[in-house]
């Protein structure tokens, strides 16, 4: 286990992930919405503002998101 500094709200936890327990479900929550928005829409690319202005979710997460290792839709967005 690592210190380690949330990604999502930037407190200090201790744990193997990049986000903080707090923050897991709302984490888990985004992805579902974005995995979903983006299976839905798959004729398009977007940018990550659009998907921000689609989904709710802040451009920092969907950055982070489509960074992530085994992410499946990296060819629809436009960073």
């Amino acid at each position: 286990m690592n210190f380690n500094k949330c990604a999502r709200c930037g407190c200090f936890f201790i744990s193997d992930g990049d986000v903080c327990p707090s923050c897991t479900p709302k984490d888990k929550c985004d992805l579902s919405k974005l995995n979903t928005f983006l299976t839905d829409n798959t004729d398009q690319v977007l940018t990550v503002t659009q998907l921000s202005s689609a989904t709710g979710i802040a451009k920092k997460n969907i950055s982070r998101y489509v960074t992530q290792k085994g992410f499946e839709y990296k060819k629809q967005i436009k960073l």
